[in-house]
């Protein structure tokens, strides 16, 4: 408890004063903290900006997640597109959370991921077009959380706005009742127990701590015939009329999906490093390649889980009373970074909003194969799964949940690797070094004489091998492990395979590989060479000789590595880490020839590299290949340098001592290290920072308190009053580095 009344106040000393403060309850109930998570959502339109005349083209929500306006919102509403095809950013901020949002700031996008479709922006203009120094806002702003701390059942808080930016700050109460794995990480969604309208997509869910653990994401369909909300507000084509000739500005439909805020973070550690990443500059580096092909889906299947690689681990056609996992596999191609993709899915007919996603934008690359399903207890029924692209269903597929255990032939997922003499694969389980064999091993059970086998292989898409035998009980039993091989005297070349096994006409195991690289052992290499380097110019560092350690203070690290026999097409990784955390991950297409040297990566400082440990990582598929590492100045980053905010944040609760409630409309000021509480005359200049409780007692410093070292005392003085309540006041309130952070308060004031 802190202090009870002034006369209490004087009797303690400036360090117990501290620890008080310090040993304070660690979090504020969600209930006390919404109106500051209310005035740190935003409105994001985008806009054609027309001889000073905005033209909206797409609106969003969004989120203050810095105190000098980086926002989190959606990508799709903010980046140039069919759908939204404005040229400029305008964030409009509640001024009165009883009324519409104001227009007040022009933003830049800093980071984003179209595929994951998140972005992160920073405001850089007033609406007028002046120019914003970002150190010199102090806006209100929200944590992120931990998603992967989220549970069924949690209660969640959603904020947003809806309509066109003509009502006030919205809130809707929902429990999380699914996660959704997909390539992506697992539980990339988080599924809710109600809809919340289609334009607080880009805000926040928040738990009951008041942190940002999901974004609430749909993405606008281009072609879609129905379902679409879309409305026309302005006369865009100088027509004075607006009709349907005029910009459409999409609204979508309603969400009960959230993007899991995990996803967020090497966008945030991006943004805090100011790094720009750069791949080979004598390239064609696009993942997505322009094609007159529409997109499409086919092959959809069933699978009880699935393995490390991405790949089903046990394909089925029903499943038990009971199930606990189910994963919906599916094989794309020609898809796009604007592509929307919307599972539907109906449980006797019925729809069922829980194994659902509304139409998101495609996050995996032109081809592959991909999955969607979750971990938890599954209810008996007959489940339906159509899947829409763009609007238009493509493909369904339906299992049955229930009954016993199926009794029938099954096939476990496939490993692949060079066979020893007892046909057991060698090396990494799915990149498989040139060669003239290919092998995969699987486990299988309750075969019988009666099934006849069935083993495709395919290269780049085209079958080139069949075989087909009845099963042989003398030979391989009926259960045990099998190995199959495929051999070319001449070499199989480099590229993507898969291999399909059919057991009576039904799909019973399939997977895909690589093979890339020339062989040592049972291992591909494939990338080599892996190092840093330096150079005044890209071409001087391709050709530089090895660095491991820089200076502080350089403007750019480049990584560059060797490769061989990787056929264009192949997906691959490129990973980069600092001090051990990724700060950018990036999947894509070799665009190269199959062999080369000298591939150049950058990393370009905004205006200096950090200090830090560097790491670059090179995979295929999930097989990491390639690795360099190298220090910068130190070789350890700064501690906040992740946190989006340099120095303390402290906000708290000023409650009523006899009632026990918090106290509305009480001032709470912090004087700079140069005034004392003696000096105060209710001086702009003497003030570091002001805050007023709201209705509930919350308040928030919003700009962040300089932390004490050694070196360094920043002594603030503290006065809080409010009318008819004694005031308090202190000199010498220090912050250091062991002080909690955010810092919160519980103030108690007594009555006159």
């Amino acid at each position: 408890m802190l202090f009870r009344s002034l006369k209490l106040m004087s009797m303690i000393a400036v360090s117990l004063f501290f620890v008080a403060l310090a040993t304070a309850q660690p979090t504020t109930p969600l209930e006390t903290q919404i109106e500051r998570i209310q005035r740190a959502t935003i409105f994001v339109y985008q806009v054609q900006d027309v001889q000073d005349s905005f033209h909206i083209t797409c609106v969003s929500s969004g989120t203050i997640v810095s105190r000098d306006g980086l926002i989190l919102t959606n990508a799709h509403g903010t980046s140039q597109s069919e759908t939204c095809p404005g040229d400029a950013i305008v964030i409009a901020i509640s001024t009165d959370l009883q009324n519409p949002p104001v227009p007040l700031y022009r933003a830049r996008i800093r980071q984003t991921d179209p595929g994951l479709d998140l972005a992160l922006l920073q405001i850089v203009q007033n609406i007028d077009g002046r120019q914003i120094n970002p150190d010199e806002l102090a806006l209100p702003f929200v944590e992120l959380g931990n998603s992967a701390q989220v549970s069924l059942d949690d209660t969640l808080t959603v904020v947003g706005y809806n309509g066109l930016g003509d009502q006030p700050v919205q809130t809707v109460r929902a429990t999380v009742v699914n996660f959704t794995t997909e390539p992506t990480g697992e539980r990339t969604w988080q599924k809710l127990n109600v809809a919340v309208p289609g334009v607080m997509t880009g805000g926040g869910a928040y738990n009951r701590d008041g942190q940002l653990i999901g974004i609430p994401t749909i993405a606008p369909v281009a072609n879609e015939t129905s379902d679409i909300d879309c409305i026309v507000v302005q006369d865009t084509n100088g027509d004075r009329l607006v009709n349907s000739e005029d910009i459409c500005v999409p609204l979508g439909r309603s969400i009960n999906a959230l993007r899991a805020s995990q996803f967020a973070l090497p966008l945030f550690r991006a943004a805090a490093l100011n790094l720009e990443t750069n791949l080979d500059f004598d390239a064609d580096q696009t993942e997505f390649v322009a094609s007159d092909e529409e997109p499409e889906v086919s092959r959809l299947f069933f699978s009880s889980s699935v393995n490390d690689a991405g790949m089903p681990t046990s394909i089925v056609t029903s499943l038990p009373t009971g199930a606990t996992s189910l994963y919906l596999f599916f094989d794309y191609d020609h898809m796009t970074p604007v592509t929307t993709y919307e599972l539907r899915v109906t449980t006797g007919n019925i729809p069922n909003p829980t194994y659902s996603l509304p139409p998101v934008r495609w996050s995996g690359g032109t081809s592959g194969m991909w999955y969607t399903g979750s971990d938890q207890n599954w209810e008996n029924g007959v489940y339906d799964f159509t899947l829409f692209i763009d609007g238009i269903a493509q493909a369904t597929a339906s299992i049955v949940i229930g009954g016993a255990p199926a009794d029938e032939a099954t096939l476990s997922d496939l490993v692949f690797g060079l066979s020893d003499l007892e046909g057991t694969p060698l090396g990494n389980g799915f990149v498989l070094p040139v060669g003239n064999t290919a092998s995969a091993r699987f486990i299988h059970r309750n075969m019988t004489s009666e099934i006849e086998m069935v083993e495709r292989w395919l290269y780049e898409g085209a079958e080139f091998y069949r075989a087909s035998d009845p099963w042989s009980m003398d030979v391989f039993g009926a259960d045990g492990a099998r190995t199959l091989s495929i051999r070319d005297v001449s070499n199989l070349s480099p590229g993507r395979y898969r291999l399909e096994i059919y057991l009576n006409g039904r799909l019973a195991a399939t997977s895909d590989f690589s093979i890339a690289g020339a062989a040592q052992g049972a291992f591909p290499q494939v990338f080599t060479d892996a190092h840093y380097t330096d150079g005044p110019t890209d071409a001087s560092a391709a050709e530089a000789v090895t660095i491991s350690s820089f200076s502080a203070g350089v403007d750019s690290l480049y990584a560059v590595f060797d490769w061989q026999q990787i056929q264009r097409g192949t997906s691959w990784t490129v990973r980069w880490l600092v001090d051990g955390t990724v700060f950018y991950e990036e999947t894509l297409r070799w665009r190269q020839e199959n062999s080369g040297e000298n591939f150049l990566l950058a990393l370009e400082g905004n205006p200096t590299v950090p200090d830090g440990t560097y790491r670059l990582e090179v995979y295929v598929g999930q097989v990491q290949l390639a690795s360099a590492e190298a220090t910068v100045g130190i070789g350890q980053l700064s501690i906040d340098r992740f946190s989006g905010t340099e120095g303390l944040q402290l906000r708290g609760t000023i409650i009523d001592t006899d009632t026990g409630r918090g106290i509305p409309g009480v001032t709470f000021v912090l004087l700079t290290e140069e005034f004392s509480v003696a000096d105060f005359v209710w001086d702009s200049e003497q003030i570091f920072a002001l805050a007023t409780t709201d209705r509930n007692g919350f308040f928030e410093v919003d700009r962040l308190l300089e932390i004490s070292t050694e070196a360094r005392s920043i002594p603030y003085s503290v006065v809080i009053q409010a009318e008819g309540y004694l005031p308090i006041t202190q000199d010498g309130f220090v912050v250091d580095a062991e002080t909690e952070n955010p810092l919160e308060l519980t103030i108690y004031l007594t009555r006159e």
